[in-house]
């Protein structure tokens, strides 16, 4: 079997892939992108809901090298963001091998490169890549978290991991419970209210609610203000906006909500209209995890038992690194996810790095990418100043 052989190998073509290989194109630094779906950006394209918009102003959301055209509406909407995307992949000559599946990397000391194996399912063939450096840029959301509830399996309603929700229109008229209340739950609950489901949302953690101009005013901020006085002036803005809603089932963090994210990764629920649907009573709030389910009856945790004709994740996703990457925790700790903390959390060991995965969205992808081109740049000009003198390139 013929091996493929670059400089840079990037496993994920979503905007951590693409953003990195367009960082590596602009330094003429050769790469290849692989991917396992038939197109980048598969989870904008494929698993969104249709009214999903960035809640993050533009300026923020901007991949390296390339702004949002001009007329560009600050909150950008999903179908112009994947434009966007398609345009930005156009413009930076990123051309992903798509159909590719990685089954395993690992590093050989020897030959001091990755070496990739990646099936093609397209064809079948199976196939194998080396390289000098690997990027991971699966991200975060590879894969849907659906909770292991007892009778979970069993419910004859329709049941689905919010990425397979498009939108409410099939559910009119019908009892829908949505778990999870981050920012997909309540949009999501919101989106099925108004297409006319009896719609009800468990919430299990406290919650930051602002609104996205709240967020544009604290990522401002944020540039001239320390973080705790930043948290303190939108929680406040919040307060006066949406009164006490503790009152509704949904009560504030103790931590501020920009310390929140960089932390723990958690958002704060960016509203959208669902409060002021969940305070008419649209939307039934339900203090409680889920038990059981028995039939169409869903048992929570506080001992009510109510049944509904449809349940939709909005549980999270997770990274699916682990079952592919031969790290030896080097990077990756048992979750998938980075064991560094972070500004550190980008790079490992042998020319390992990864993409995507500093919780902090768009913004904190364009960072990765230009920190990792950068760095890989470095590397390759230190090792081409020195070749003379050791007679040859490492």
């Amino acid at each position: 079997m013929e091996e493929i052989s670059t400089v840079v190998l990037v496993i994920g073509a979503g905007p951590a892939g693409l953003a990195t290989s367009a960082c590596l194109n602009e330094r003429g630094i050769n790469n290849i992108v692989l991917e396992r779906e038939d197109c980048c950006a598969s989870l904008w394209k494929k698993r969104a809901y249709d009214r999903l918009k960035l809640h993050l102003a533009k300026e923020f959301c901007q991949l390296p090298h390339l702004p949002f055209p001009p007329r560009t509406r600050t909150f950008v909407k999903r179908n112009n963001f994947i434009g966007y995307l398609d345009n930005y992949a156009k413009t930076f000559r990123v051309n992903p091998s798509y159909y590719r599946i990685v089954r395993s990397a690992s590093f050989d000391s020897k030959r001091k490169k990755w070496i990739v194996r990646a099936q093609n399912t397209d064809n079948g063939s199976k196939e194998i890549y080396s390289a000098r450096f690997l990027v991971v840029a699966t991200g975060e959301n590879s894969e849907g978290i659906v909770p292991k509830i007892p009778g979970v399996d069993s419910f004859p309603g329709v049941s689905m991991h919010s990425s397979h929700y498009q939108n409410g229109r099939d559910f009119a008229n019908k009892k829908v419970l949505v778990v999870g209340s981050g920012n997909s739950g309540m949009e999501i609950a919101y989106d099925l209210s108004d297409s006319g489901a009896t719609t009800s949302i468990t919430v299990r953690k406290p919650v930051h609610v602002l609104s996205k101009e709240m967020v544009f005013i604290g990522m401002k901020l944020l540039k001239h203000l320390p973080v705790n006085l930043v948290d303190k002036a939108v929680v406040r803005l919040s307060k006066l906006r949406h009164g006490n809603l503790a009152k509704y089932g949904l009560e504030r963090p103790k931590l501020g909500p920009f310390l929140m994210k960089f932390l723990t990764g958690r958002s704060p629920v960016i509203d959208v209209g669902t409060i002021k649907k969940i305070k008419k009573g649209d939307i039934k709030v339900v203090r409680a995890g889920i038990k059981e389910i028995d039939g169409f009856s869903v048992k929570f945790t506080n001992g009510v038992r109510e049944d509904f004709d449809a349940i939709v994740f909005a549980t999270g996703y997770k990274s699916t690194v682990g079952r592919w990457l031969k790290d030896d925790s080097r990077l990756f700790n048992e979750d998938g996810m980075p064991g560094k903390k972070k500004p550190n959390h980008w790079k490992g060991e042998d020319g390992l790095y990864c993409a995507g995965f500093g919780r902090l969205g768009l913004f904190g992808i364009s960072n990765d990418a230009m920190i990792i081109a950068s760095n890989i740049n470095s590397i390759l000009r230190n090792e081409r100043t020195d070749a003379p003198s050791k007679g040859k390139l490492n």
